[in-house]
């Protein structure tokens, strides 16, 4: 995929997991790009490891729902990082 792939690609994936993680996020627009772009590469590591390499490829439902895993994961951690005591 291109780079602009990869932005389209992980912000889509970034805003389902914004909507799907409970709980309020003070995360913008390029943060939630990010995420999802690492989402989608965390994610596609993941199911890829677990379950091989043809369930991961590109623009499909199932790299989809990988990303938006990657991406859940990635916004827990980042809400214990920045989480305010």
């Amino acid at each position: 995929m291109s780079w602009l792939s990869w932005i389209v690609f992980g912000l889509l994936a970034g805003i389902v997991a914004k909507f799907l993680k409970p709980g309020a996020d003070a995360v913008g627009w390029i943060l939630t790009i990010i995420i999802g772009i690492g989402g989608a590469w965390l994610g596609g590591f993941l199911f890829q490891t677990v379950l091989g390499p043809d369930w991961v490829a590109g623009w499909t439902w199932r790299g989809f729902v990988s990303s938006v895993v990657g991406a859940i994961i990635l916004l827990f951690i980042y809400g214990l990082i920045t989480k305010k005591k």
